[in-house]
């Protein structure tokens, strides 16, 4: 039996979360009290030494990644919160935001300090509307009571949050791209380098964090580092939001140390797979993660041992399909959605995905060859590593291991030989 925890997802279900009133009666803003009591660099130290992980599925140690930042201050420096989540099988940052918007917005504010950083983005996807309006309204909310703004609790230190909402482009989950979108240009993924931590939004330095990763720094403040450190495991520290969803009695998002077994997490905390049905798959990260068969799914859900097995944690976006799922339909409906969003500007990626999708288009409709199932394969690593965000990697590598796991179903679908 696997038990939840609950630090980011103690408030589901409390109405009137965004009014800080409430939000200070369960311990709200304390730890911002705490963060302002260090220096920048001595909050900084304290998120590297609770190892804490970016959660937006790259896993990158969120403290180092803030001291990329220039140690001169000549310019204004920005904080953006990624909060475009637009990944298949993810609904996780939006549980947050609608539930607990003043976690995230003090965790921005923790950050924002700790940064040194100006002025604060919350880059939101443009389908969640009523959510961007919960966001506002706690945000000036945290004004009122000069949680944001000028001279923040008579500490000096001025930070304020914007909400801006995009279109609804996958792509601009990837920080560079949405840093694009946010200077009201096409949202494409930049070159690198140089990083956004030295030449970001409008030229000036930038971190880009993800919502679960700010989520987690009121805790960390508040509770210090070796408190989250017992958390999870040692290369990731804390606990983990997970979606469940697919073929289960009880999809939903929960809340488990880093670590959790994944395959108790669809027994005791999906309830299962529904209607007494045999598991047949599960892809374990967002549609992009590559899939795993049902006797492979015994591993710890964190960032290394999903790589150990040949796939990704990701967003931790956990789609499970039963022993009646036809995975050429799901590699189909896959391409589907990355040939939709990739921006083009890739040659790989443009082209390379949609030649793979007309070939799997061509099987699905009796018209495709024996052969064709190779050159998808051909293709998919040809495309891994050539582009200049990893959409061309994750389109092609799961529809790779979709194949390579399950190649008979493929070729059953081969008729014109």
């Amino acid at each position: 039996m696997i038990e939840q925890k609950k630090i980011l997802t103690r408030h589901v279900g409390v109405k009137g979360m965004e009014k800080v009133e409430n939000y200070e009666r369960d311990g709200g803003y304390i730890g911002l009290k705490k963060a302002l009591e260090k220096t920048p660099q001595e909050f900084v130290e304290e998120v590297k030494k609770s190892f804490l992980r970016g959660r937006g599925g790259a896993g990158f140690p969120t403290g180092f990644k803030w001291s990329f930042l220039p140690k001169e201050k000549d310019r204004p420096f920005y904080l953006i919160c990624n909060a475009d989540e637009g990944e298949p099988g993810t609904f996780k940052d939006r549980v947050i935001m609608e539930h607990d918007p003043l976690l995230l917005i003090e965790g921005m504010t923790i950050a924002g300090y700790a940064t040194r950083s100006d002025l604060g983005f919350i880059y939101i996807r443009g389908e969640f509307k009523w959510i961007a309006e919960i966001l506002e309204r706690a945000i000036q909310n945290a004004r009122n009571a000069n949680y944001l703004g000028k001279n923040i609790l008579g500490k000096g230190f001025d930070f304020d949050i914007l909400v801006m909402r995009g279109a609804g482009a996958y792509i601009c989950g990837e920080e560079t791209a949405l840093i694009e979108s946010l200077e009201g240009k096409r949202g494409q993924p930049r070159v690198r380098p140089p990083f956004p931590a030295n030449v970001g939004l409008y030229g000036c330095p930038t971190i880009v964090n993800n919502v679960e990763t700010f989520a987690c720094l009121p805790f960390i403040a508040r509770q210090g580092a070796g408190t989250f450190k017992l958390m999870g495991t040692f290369q990731a520290s804390g606990t983990k939001l997970y979606g469940i969803s697919g073929h289960v009695n009880k999809p939903g998002v929960y809340e488990f140390p880093m670590g959790t077994n994944l395959k108790d997490m669809i027994q005791y905390a999906g309830g299962g797979v529904r209607n007494g049905k045999r598991l047949k798959a599960i892809i374990p990260g967002g549609v992009s993660a590559p899939i795993l068969k049902a006797d492979e799914i015994d591993i710890a859900m964190d960032f290394d041992s999903c790589i150990k097995a040949n796939t990704m944690l990701g967003s931790g976006g956990i789609i499970v399909m039963d022993e009646d799922t036809s995975i050429p339909e799901v590699a189909e409906a896959a391409i589907n959605f990355f040939v939709h969003e990739s921006c083009g500007q890739c040659v790989p990626c443009r082209e390379g995905l949609q030649k793979i999708q007309q070939m799997l288009s061509d099987l699905m409709n009796g018209k495709g060859k024996k052969e064709h199932i190779d050159q998808i394969l051909t293709l998919s690593k040809t495309i891994g590593g050539a582009t200049l965000c990893p959409l061309g990697d994750a389109g092609s590598m799961a529809i790779y291991t979709m194949i390579t796991k399950f190649r008979d179903e493929f070729e059953a679908l081969v008729t014109n030989e």
